[in-house]
């Protein structure tokens, strides 16, 4: 399916590699990037941003390539064992911060059109991921509104 509102042209971007197992050179135990995966979530990191310090710093100075080749699992399946995951799931949180500041910024310059347009088009990959998420990790009956959503991520 194609973009709903693209910033830009094209559809070109990098894939990861194809991968079966771990590299060598990374031979950390699973249960130590466990840890260090509930340690990272509770000091308030999201799950991409666990994957990239992960990868960065590692565990015990050994940088994790892949979380998931290297223990099985995903980083949200890990902080869901251990009921360390976040209240709203990353994409639609990082959405709906754009949208306060977007409406914030509206609200100050009336005449700017074309964010206008761009807060329009934010609310409605919201409410489209609100509809997505409604049920399973949102409640059933959860709406989105600016001021709910300011609330939220204050």
């Amino acid at each position: 399916m194609a973009r709903m509102h693209p910033r830009r042209r094209g559809s070109s971007g990098s894939d990861k590699p194809a991968a079966d197992e771990p590299p060598e050179w990374s031979d950390v135990d699973p249960e130590q990037i466990e840890e260090r995966v509930v340690e990272l979530a509770e000091q308030g990191h999201d799950p991409s941003q666990i994957g990239i310090k992960l990868r960065d710093e590692g565990v015990t100075g050994t940088p994790i390539p892949d979380v998931k080749l290297a223990t099985g699992k995903k980083i949200t399946e890990i902080l869901e064992e251990h009921d360390a995951e976040p209240e709203f799931p990353e994409d639609l949180r990082n959405l709906m911060k754009r949208a306060v500041r977007l409406r914030e910024h509206v609200q100050q310059n009336p005449q700017d059109y074309q964010n206008k347009r761009a807060l329009q088009n934010t609310e409605s990959k919201v409410r489209r991921l609100v509809d997505y998420y409604r049920g399973d990790e949102l409640e059933p009956d959860f709406t989105y509104s600016y001021e709910q959503a300011k609330e939220l991520l204050e």
